[in-house]
């Protein structure tokens, strides 16, 4: 499975591609994010050390999407106080 991650790394794409993306996408995306990472966490926990890396990635690719979100959350907060 790591091979394909490998091969597959959309959360290695930057924010500002993500800010791209709609709101139904970024969801998706987080969910698919998290599935990925907790099938590599039983992985891990089976003593599979080649998965840390991927890991990695996934949790920086997640808090890329949730930062997103956060950033039009609050632009349509302030657009609603306005």
């Amino acid at each position: 499975m790591p091979d394909k991650l490998e091969k597959d790394k959309k959360w290695k794409w930057p924010a500002a591609n993500m800010r791209e993306w709609t709101q139904e996408e970024l969801s998706v995306a987080a969910r698919d994010f998290s599935e990925r990472l907790l099938r590599l966490r039983f992985q891990y926990a089976g003593g599979q050390t080649d998965v840390l890396t991927v890991m990695r990635e996934l949790r920086k690719g997640i808090a890329r999407l949730k930062t997103v979100e956060r950033e039009r959350a609050a632009s349509a907060q302030r657009q609603a106080s306005e």
